[in-house]
């Protein structure tokens, strides 16, 4: 349990109180705080893994924790996001459609796990990812991080293109999944 790689995930989990706690002190500091608490636990997902894998170090609780530590970042993120109404109205389109897309992934491969079927990201899915870990630095630190500057709306049309890769890989992985879905029912796993 206490690897490095394990530790690193588990210190993505605890940068996410640490990082929504800024948005009650909003200023131009705490933003580029909260930015920095952000971009820093987003490179540690790259680290845990190639750690893990480095150091022969793959762990069924790393394995098990990576992905929840990935999208409770994102999620509470977004959600924060929409609460402290940094973002506008319209721009709650493609938060909604990023939360219910990685619900859904994320029950698909669960179901794909027990007929003992795999799931792997696409490439569109990596791209979508780095759109995402784009689009919210910026929408954290926010107009009010550079005043004078379109910085939200920047940050919104990123989100826009995140959302949109988003909705494309959606619909790839469910596709597939209920052509397993079929299979399974169909006696063939």
């Amino acid at each position: 349990m206490l690897t490095l790689p394990n530790l690193l995930t588990l210190g993505r989990i605890a940068a996410i109180p640490a990082m929504l706690a800024t948005f009650y002190w909003d200023t131009p500091t705490t933003r580029w705080i909260a930015c920095v608490v952000f971009v820093a636990a987003a490179v540690t997902d790259f680290f845990d893994g190639y750690l893990a894998r480095r150091f022969n170090q793959v762990s069924a609780i790393g394995r098990f924790l990576d992905p929840i530590a990935d999208k409770l970042l994102v999620a509470a993120l977004l959600l924060f996001l929409a609460a402290f109404e940094r973002i506008s109205p319209i721009s709650l389109i493609p938060a909604v459609v990023i939360l219910c897309r990685e619900i859904l992934v994320s029950g698909l491969r669960e179901y794909l796990a027990e007929i003992r079927i795999g799931m792997p990201v696409t490439p569109l899915a990596k791209w979508k990812t780095t759109f995402q870990l784009i689009a919210l630095p910026v929408l954290i630190v926010g107009d009010g991080g550079l005043p004078g500057h379109a910085i939200t709306l920047i940050g919104e049309l990123l989100l826009w293109v995140a959302g949109a890769l988003t909705l494309i890989t959606g619909y790839a992985y469910m596709r597939a999944g209920v052509t397993h879905m079929r299979a399974a029912d169909e006696g063939r796993f």
